[in-house]
């Protein structure tokens, strides 16, 4: 077990659904900061923060991360993946974990999620950080779900053999730690002939996707009542452009958005970028908490 943590438990978050949470930190004393809950992206996993998991702890924060509904080693029931159910979810493991306010830190699609919970329960955040995400607006780039559902679908993996999507995950990142591989690897549910499936099953994959498309941050930016920061990566990709259009957005709509960009960076940078992510994380949360006086 890593020592950061506490290990896993399931937490009740609706009738007949649980969700997995690790909880852990603050190292070595009494906690300096607000408490930090991570949400995972699309079809991944609570074990992706495990890299930021450790530095936060160290930085003094309660920390804890979530396997959202339909993912990990959390309950796939056949709803509830509408924004305004994950975000009960998380309240839920709030109030599970006694904490009355906290940071939201969201990757890629849980970012919108982090940003929607801040909307939605202004009086139960700290702040919202998107991390490589919160602001997507897919509907910009695809005005119909049809063509998105086109373009986004996810491939069909379930029965490759794990050394071969290992395989295809290490020459997309070759900079990654084994580690990072490692966490990444736990998208999938390893079966005993050598095969993968993911824990996400597709039509669910699909049917987030479309609560995705659905999310208009440009919608509820005005709204803000809490600070929030919106980390974006360089990528080098098509979706660059797209990303700085969103960002100059948000910090139009709202004073209480900042964000900031890791140039180079990976869109999984809680992964392949972590000391970089939670020196940002933790800057972020310190001059909030000045700001409010401790």
């Amino acid at each position: 077990m890593d020592p950061t943590t506490n290990g896993t438990t399931r937490v009740r978050v609706a009738d007949g659904v649980s969700v997995a949470v690790v909880a852990g930190g603050p190292l070595d004393g009494a906690a300096d900061g607000p408490p930090v809950l991570l949400v995972h992206g699309l079809a991944s996993n609570a074990r992706t923060w495990e890299p930021v998991t450790r530095r936060l702890a160290h930085a003094g924060h309660p920390v804890a991360a979530v396997d959202q509904r339909g993912h990990g080693h959390s309950d796939k029931p056949a709803d509830g993946y509408d924004f305004g159910t994950l975000c009960d979810d998380l309240i839920g493991v709030l109030d599970h974990l006694g904490w009355r306010r906290a940071v939201v830190v969201g990757q890629s699609t849980g970012g919108n999620v982090a940003l929607e919970l801040a909307v939605r329960t202004p009086e139960r955040l700290v702040a919202a950080i998107g991390v490589d995400g919160g602001l997507i607006q897919l509907a910009d780039r695809w005005p119909d779900w049809s063509d998105c559902e086109d373009e986004l679908r996810p491939p069909r993996i379930e029965g490759r053999p794990a050394r071969e999507v290992e395989g295809w995950i290490r020459g997309a990142h070759p900079a990654w730690s084994d580690e990072a591989i490692d966490v990444t690897m736990a998208n999938f549910e390893h079966r005993a002939d050598g095969t993968v499936r993911p824990w996400l099953d597709y039509e669910t994959h699909l049917t987030i996707l479309r609560s995705l498309w659905e999310h208009r941050p440009s919608a509820v930016l005005g709204g803000l009542a809490v600070p929030a920061l919106f980390v974006m990566a360089d990528t080098g990709d098509a979706w660059v452009a797209d990303k700085r259009q969103e960002a100059e957005r948000a910090v139009a709509l709202s004073s209480r958005v900042r964000v900031e960009w890791i140039s180079p960076g990976d869109h999984d940078l809680h992964v392949g970028q972590p000391d970089e992510l939670a020196s940002l994380l933790s800057g972020f949360v310190a001059s909030v908490s000045a700001a409010r006086g401790g």
